[in-house]
């Protein structure tokens, strides 16, 4: 029987600390997953946060020409 160039035990020891690290790897990457997914529902939230505020701002501005005239109009009589 011809020995190989790599013992055996060494492939089984390099088989195991590949199998420790894809299952490190899996962790990591299903902690990234769920951060990702915070972190879209946070975003989310803002934009909805965001365009409530817009909408306000809009509604403030859409009144403050009528209330700048209404002054300068009670001003002039």
């Amino acid at each position: 029987m011809a020995q190989s160039s790599v013992p055996l035990e060494q492939v089984a020891e390099r088989v195991e600390r590949l199998l420790l690290r894809h299952a490190e790897l899996r962790r990591t990457n299903a902690l990234l997953a769920e951060q990702v997914a915070s972190l879209t529902r946070e975003r989310d939230a803002l934009q909805v946060r965001l365009h409530a505020a817009r909408v306000r701002v809009d509604a403030v501005l859409e009144r403050l020409p009528l209330a700048l005239d209404s002054e300068t109009d009670g001003g002039r009589a």
